[in-house]
């Protein structure tokens, strides 16, 4: 039996979850997918789950997975895929892609914008080399607004800056855990949804197009059930729950703060985790390459003092002296307000939990078009979570309204070829109301 995408390529450059699994999916189901990696560094995402040379297998840079000789994760997110080494930095790389370019159906990536025109990897540059090329593209934020290249994980941008923890949260308990990937995976379905849809309209026309789908998008989308109630209401969850007793609240909140203290300071990244600001607020950071931001990370937070210093200069000897430097971040932070922090932490990965007025409001969902204003014929204009996959020439639309109870019965029996006298017998009988 033929599979449902034989003889469809594609040509996979990602890295970590979202991308990778969309190309998995379109693999699994026949599709010769070409994953290109860096020659000397590889997919990041081999490393996580070994540790990066100082855990055993299963527990990565985050601390998280259960230890195992197998690479499970990869096995995962990788499957039915073929590895290919690319420097994609290299003109000499760019003309290799160009030419597998030239007999591919899907391209996908999750590098960011500025990226993607760095390596001459965007849309105008490769559509001229195959119109018909489906171009799928997965980013934190979007690709409009300010944070359009700031660097992303699912659960700084899909996660925590969504809302979904804050709604996950009962005043006093708030919500403690995430797991890796968990929104990267619906992201990535998202994605090969895009894709297959766009293949669907190049089988019609000929022409291939983008697919866009961003992280925070999926995000809303997951929250949806509540952002709508917001968008429509302009309410907060907190403005309408009812709250317990003001010392059971301090009670469950001082107990929580110790055990979420307790679990963190045996986590490995002290950059890969939750801090409060001055004006109590939650940022988490999420450098899963910790070497790479130490040195920035350390000038944001004005304590250059700390990038040389023989306990914390590499990440092993950070995760030997671990305790010593939560310390001295939890002080850090307390330090400054939210709105401080976030100017000075640009350019690291980071998420900082919001509410649902915040999230309504965030200026790169509203940058971005993630919601989509309509007008209701009862209710007059509102706005809703739009789709979170968007296409570039054929994308999705509100042409009407949720129905009303059986509005178009007799409608759509009419289009079937039942008569009138048909339809008043099927009322009759009760078979239609």
């Amino acid at each position: 039996m033929a599979m449902a995408l034989e003889g469809i390529k594609v040509v996979d450059v990602s890295q970590v979850a979202a991308v990778p699994m969309a190309a998995r999916h379109l693999a699994d189901f026949g599709a010769d997918v070409i994953h290109i990696e860096h020659p000397q560094r590889g997919d990041s995402w081999r490393i996580y789950q070994a540790g990066q040379g100082v855990n055993p297998a299963g527990r990565g840079a985050g601390g998280y997975g259960v230890a195992s000789d197998i690479n499970y994760n990869w096995e995962n997110f990788n499957r039915n895929k073929r590895s290919v080494t690319l420097d994609l930095s290299q003109e000499g790389g760019q003309q290799v892609v160009y030419k597998l370019l030239e007999k591919a159906d899907v391209f996908v990536s999750n590098l960011r914008p500025f990226e993607l025109k760095r390596y001459k990897l965007d849309y105008d540059t490769l559509c001229q080399i195959n119109p018909r090329l489906i171009y799928g593209c997965l980013t934190g934020y979007g690709r409009k607004g300010p944070d359009r290249n700031a660097p992303a994980y699912d659960i700084t941008s899909l996660w925590a800056r969504s809302g979904i923890p804050y709604m996950l949260s009962l005043p006093g308990v708030p919500c403690s855990a995430f797991r890796a990937a968990f929104g990267d995976n619906v992201a990535a379905l998202a994605l090969a949804y895009g894709v297959m849809t766009a293949l669907f309209v190049r089988e019609r026309t000929g022409v291939g197009q983008e697919v866009d789908v961003a992280l925070l998008h999926v995000g809303l989308y997951q929250l949806s059930f509540d952002i709508a109630g917001a968008l429509v209401t302009g309410q907060d969850y907190a403005d309408w729950i009812e709250m317990p007793p003001a010392e059971l609240v301090a009670e469950a909140e001082a107990a929580t703060h110790r055990i979420r203290d307790f679990y963190k300071r045996n986590s490995p990244n002290p950059l890969a985790t939750l801090y409060r600001t001055k004006d109590g607020r939650l940022i988490l950071l999420m450098a899963l390459q910790p070497d790479r931001y130490w040195s920035k990370f350390c000038r944001a937070i004005e304590r250059e003092d700390l990038e040389h210093d023989p306990r914390f200069s590499s990440f092993e000897a950070r995760v030997e002296n671990r305790s010593a430097l939560y310390q001295i971040m939890d002080e850090v932070f307390l330090g400054r307000t939210l709105e401080d922090w976030k100017a000075r932490l640009e350019g690291i990965p980071f998420g900082v939990f919001q509410n649902l007025v915040e999230a309504i409001n965030d200026p790169q969902a509203r940058a971005n078009d993630f919601f989509v204003a309509y007008d209701h014929p009862t209710y007059g204009r509102i706005e809703a979570v739009a789709n979170p996959v968007k296409l570039s020439k054929t994308p999705a639309t509100i042409r009407m309204p949720a129905p009303t109870f059986s509005q178009h019965t007799e409608e759509v029996l009419l289009e079937h070829g039942f008569t009138w006298e048909h339809i008043v017998q099927l009322k009759d009988q009760g078979i239609i109301a």
